[in-house]
């Protein structure tokens, strides 16, 4: 079996091209139907697998018929991937079972943290950029654009923010609306809360 690539795997993640695939199975059939983006970001946030690592299992897994996706990007297990996802109960190491479970526990998280922390990773001439916002009420309260080197920093930045937007946007805030020092007045503004001082006649 391939070995995958190690980058962005803590200790104990999946580093086995075949173990990913089946991870997958196991994961859209307890989880699913499922978008990419919920197990690419449960995955990534939980350090289980590589972001490329994890591209190209997926694309693997529909391309065998072990799952099947719809138009709205929802994946879905089918009966010879549940023959698969079946396996890992018995075929995988115990700490795989465990992370297969903390996975789950993180896409069902991830749902919920998602409706309202979103991020999108956008690429124009070969730079990459991420949105973030912050939705509330069917209308954004939050949005900020953050400039990236490259793709995978992106990807991660993406997936930070969706599980920790919602701690992000009020630190920012407080921030931004806390009473100034006299050093961050710009030069040449008056202070109109000090009195001018009166000349003499």
């Amino acid at each position: 079996m391939a070995e995958a690539f190690t980058a962005g795997v803590r200790p104990g993640g999946l580093t086995d091209d075949t173990q990913i695939r089946m991870l997958l199975c196991y994961l859209v059939k307890v989880a699913g139907p499922v978008k990419r983006e919920t197990m690419q970001g449960a995955l990534l946030q939980e350090q289980l697998v590589n972001y490329f690592e994890f591209a190209d299992a997926l694309a693997e897994v529909e391309k065998q018929q072990l799952v099947t996706v719809d138009e709205d990007g929802r994946y879905t297990i089918t009966r010879r991937g549940t023959t698969v996802a079946d396996t890992l109960a018995y075929d995988l190491p115990r700490t795989v079972r465990e992370s297969a479970i903390r996975a789950v526990m993180q896409i069902r998280s991830w749902r919920h943290r998602a409706a309202s922390n979103r991020a999108v990773v956008q690429e124009k001439d070969g730079q990459f950029s991420v949105v973030c916002s912050i939705a509330d009420m069917g209308s954004d309260v939050f949005r900020m654009e953050l400039a990236m080197p490259d793709k995978l920093t992106a990807e991660m930045i993406k997936n930070n923010f969706i599980a920790h937007g919602s701690d992000i946007f009020p630190k920012l805030l407080n921030a931004l609306t806390q009473p100034g020092s006299e050093d961050d007045r710009s030069p040449g503004r008056a202070d109109v809360s000090k009195p001018f001082p009166l000349c003499s006649p």
